[in-house]
This record gives C-alpha cells, sequence and structure tokens, in this order.
C-alpha cells in the first residue's frame, strides 16, 4: 500500500466522522487506496527460464493518484515529442491571490474556467501586439498547466504557461521584438490578466445564481483590484530537450508524491517540502485527519482538463499550423516514433515492463489472472480480508 494510501487508511475514521466527501473526492479516495493491490485484480507472472514469479495487480488511474501518474506523464510526454518548436521557451506562472480560495470552494469548476480563460486571453492580447512581436495578429503557441496546492499542501491556485518565443502569422514565423528568448514583461501581464479575471467576476456577481461569497461584493471585488496580482517569470528554456524536462515536472503532478511522505502514523502524518530555491528542504507534521483534507482540497471537480494548449497548439488548427511553424523554421518533419499516440506508447512500455524478468530478462508469461471486485471498498471501509492478503499463489 502507497503511503498515500495508508494516511488515508489509517485517518480515514476520524476524518469521516466530521467532514463529508464530493463524488469526485470519494472516487479518488477509493481509487487511490485500491490502487495496485488485489483489490483491483491483475496477473501472476511467472518466468520459465529462472522460476521467478511475482503478482502485477491493475493501477486506478485516477489523475489524483501518485502511483499512476508517471506512466500518464510519459505517454503525454511522448506526445507532444513532435508539438515543440526548436526556437527557445519562456515559462510563466500566473497565481490568484488567496482571498479567491473561499470563491473555488464554492464555486470551482466556475473558478477554473475563468482562471484558464483569463491567462489564455491575456497571452493572446499580448502575442498578437506589434510592441511585443513587431506585427499584429500572430498566433502564439502555449500550453496551460493547473496547479491548486502549495508545497505544504495549502490552497494555492495557479497556472503554469510554457510558451514558444515567437508567433505565427501568414505561414512566416515572427520573433520577439526585444529579443530571441524575451516575451513580456510580468509588470505589464500581471493588470492586464487581474482586469480580465474581474470582468468575470463582475458578470458572475451580476448573475442570478451566484454562489454567497465576499468575493463577489462590491467592497470585495474593490478588493481584490487593489492588490497586486503575481505573474512570475521562471528563466528562459532552451531547446526542445529541456522543454520537455522541464515541462514534465508540472503537466502530471499530484498535490504530493509518495517519495514525499515519511511517516504515518494514525495521529500524524511527515512530509517533506521545498525550504527555498536551492533545494533545500524542510518536514512538516501535520495531524493526519488535517493531512487528509489538505489532501482532497487538490481533487478536481469532474470534467476539468488540467492541461490545455492554445494558439497554434489548439486541437482544432494543430495539424495545418505546427506543419506551417515547422516549415517556417526549417524544422525537420517529426519521425515516426514521436508522433506515436500515447495509447500506443503506453502499451507498449507496459507490455515490456510486465514481459521481461526482473532476475534474468527472459520472457514471462501470465499463470493466472484473479478477477478485482466489482465495487471498491467507500472511503474509510477496510478492504475484504480475503483480497486483503493478495491472491493464493
Amino acid at each position: 500500500m502507497s503511503a498515500l494510501a495508508e494516511a488515508l487508511r489509517q485517518g480515514g475514521a476520524a476524518f469521516l466522522r466530521t467532514h463529508s466527501l464530493s463524488t469526485p473526492q470519494a472516487r479518488a479516495w477509493r481509487g487511490i487506496c485500491a490502487c495496485r493491490t488485489p483489490v483491483l485484480g491483475g496477473q501472476r507472472m511467472a518466468c520459465a527460464a529462472c522460476g521467478h514469479s511475482h503478482w502485477h495487480y491493475h493501477s486506478c488511474r485516477n489523475r489524483h493518484c501518485p502511483q499512476c501518474g508517471s506512466r500518464a506523464k510519459d505517454a503525454w510526454l511522448q506526445g507532444r515529442l513532435a508539438e515543440v518548436l526548436e526556437v527557445p521557451y519562456t515559462h510563466l506562472v500566473f497565481t490568484l491571490p488567496h482571498e479567491i480560495n473561499s470563491l473555488y470552494r464554492a464555486a470551482p469548476k466556475w473558478l477554473i474556467e475563468a482562471l484558464f480563460a483569463s491567462v489564455a486571453e491575456t497571452l493572446k492580447d499580448f502575442a498578437a501586439n506589434p510592441r511585443w512581436m513587431g506585427m499584429e495578429g500572430g498566433q502564439p503557441a502555449f500550453s496551460l498547466a493547473l496547479h491548486t496546492w502549495s508545497q505544504d499542501l495549502s490552497q494555492h491556485l495557479h497556472l503554469h504557461a510554457v510558451m514558444a518565443c515567437g508567433v505565427l502569422k501568414d505561414g512566416q514565423w515572427h520573433t520577439p521584438t526585444r529579443r530571441p528568448n524575451f516575451l513580456f514583461p510580468v509588470k505589464a501581464l500581471s493588470p492586464v490578466f487581474r482586469a480580465k479575471f474581474m470582468v468575470k467576476l463582475r458578470e458572475l456577481a451580476q448573475s442570478s445564481e451566484h454562489p454567497q461569497d465576499a468575493n463577489l461584493g462590491p467592497q470585495g471585488r474593490r478588493a481584490l483590484m487593489s492588490k497586486p496580482w503575481v505573474v512570475y517569470a521562471k528563466t528562459p528554456l532552451g531547446g526542445p530537450a529541456q522543454v520537455l524536462e522541464y515541462l514534465s515536472r508540472y503537466t502530471h503532478k499530484t498535490a504530493i508524491s509518495n517519495e514525499r511522505i515519511k511517516a504515518v502514523k494514525a495521529q500524524e502524518v511527515s512530509f517533506t517540502a521545498r525550504a527555498n530555491d536551492k533545494g533545500g528542504k524542510r518536514r512538516i507534521t501535520l495531524p493526519t485527519p488535517e493531512f487528509i483534507r489538505r489532501f482532497l482540497l487538490h481533487v478536481l471537480p469532474g470534467g476539468i482538463k488540467r492541461i490545455r494548449h492554445y494558439g497554434v497548439l489548439a486541437n482544432g488548427c494543430k495539424k495545418t499550423q505546427l506543419a506551417q511553424a515547422r516549415q517556417a523554421l526549417q524544422q525537420p518533419a517529426a519521425n515516426p516514433l514521436a508522433t506515436e499516440s500515447a495509447r500506443d506508447f503506453m502499451a507498449r512500455v507496459a507490455r515490456i515492463k510486465v514481459n521481461a524478468c526482473p532476475c534474468c530478462q527472459a520472457p514471462m508469461k501470465v499463470v493466472q489472472t484473479p478477477a478485482g471486485l466489482n465495487h471498491l471498498p467507500a472511503p474509510g471501509q477496510a478492504q475484504p480480508a480475503t483480497t486483503a492478503r493478495g491472491p493464493p499463489p
């Protein structure tokens, strides 16, 4: 059982006595606790060469599960290989003020959609401005990834934007006016981002079915307008290899990995967090129910896409515009392996991983295939005794 699943198991009863779960939270809880255990079923693999055998249990595939993110991240990056242009990239972070956290809890879907739209509109407006690109109406190429957490698992709503330095127009690639690896000053981005979000907030406040939240009142909106909204630019990124390596840190991340959880007890959970920008670590200890509460803050509502692509990378025009951008940059066409679908990639990698014996690398065969449960145990409920020990050898 993973460290996060163990925390849910040990502290679940105490937490559920005073808290209720949304449907996505309950689904994530059940999946995380069942992931790669006999509850989900699996196969017993055996090696005819050396006699080694082991169980390979199915994963839950929930996007909030720390055990499932690695394979999904690899597949996603495989699909992006053909989309990275041979130009400098920059990384921007757009952060909402913490005062808006209460509105997120009241209307999470609305707030996420408003955040994505505000950031996308801001970047598109700047990319189309001749002041920054030397010409008007260019198409940018950028991706946005949603994060809702800080290192201590507090609510911290922000979007990571990874954007190519330049725009496409009329089949030609145009570089930024200031220098090839610089897009826009963050001091100029911040007030525009704030203004666009506040327009959407005002529209929500004027709607007939708006949630009850102090941020929607005139005084709350004035307070938000008076605050500086943080837009942070990180060190410009280099070529395609560095872009992909860097982007992988932000795309399929979960709120906390199992590696960060150092101790799990019924009363408390200890985990590490970043202490400074130089790689230092600090240890945080929380009561187990509080740790669970913070983790569940970051379970997204159903139907929300955490990663979205815009401009040249938008799904509706990506095939044509990417080809134009590559041609304008005299960039070779992607090789077939780079354009392999995420599904094919995952199937290929899974077969290699499962079928090779870890002792002698000889092929392994499935010798037993027990089925999983039709219904996963409810949050806080112990796994059935018949499956908790695993299928019989």
